[in-house]
């Protein structure tokens, strides 16, 4: 078991200083609220994950947009070159 760099024999030790310090009574709600606030800590981390995935999403989805709107410029361009090369070769005969 290795947590955070800690292994057992030190969880060990603190937990009896814990323990000594704090006493029986107060170590539950002492554990309580640390779980709380990892939770919360975990929440908010999520969250913000998120939020950053979303923004992500959202920039490639307007580089694709873009990369499409430029794609079909290029192909209304080059067609309209094609036709101005077939009318030029149609009345040069």
């Amino acid at each position: 078991m290795n947590i955070f760099g800690v292994g057992l024999p030190e969880v060990t030790v603190i937990l009896i200083l814990a323990l000594l310090i704090f006493g029986p009574k107060k170590l539950p709600e002492l554990g309580k609220q640390l779980g709380k606030t990892l939770k919360s800590l975990k929440k908010a981390s999520n969250e913000f994950q998120n939020e950053i995935d979303q923004v992500m999403n959202e920039e490639d989805k307007e580089d694709s947009l873009k990369s499409i709107e430029s794609n079909q410029t290029n192909q209304e361009n080059l067609d309209s070159e094609n036709k101005n090369l077939s009318n030029k070769e149609n009345s040069n005969n």
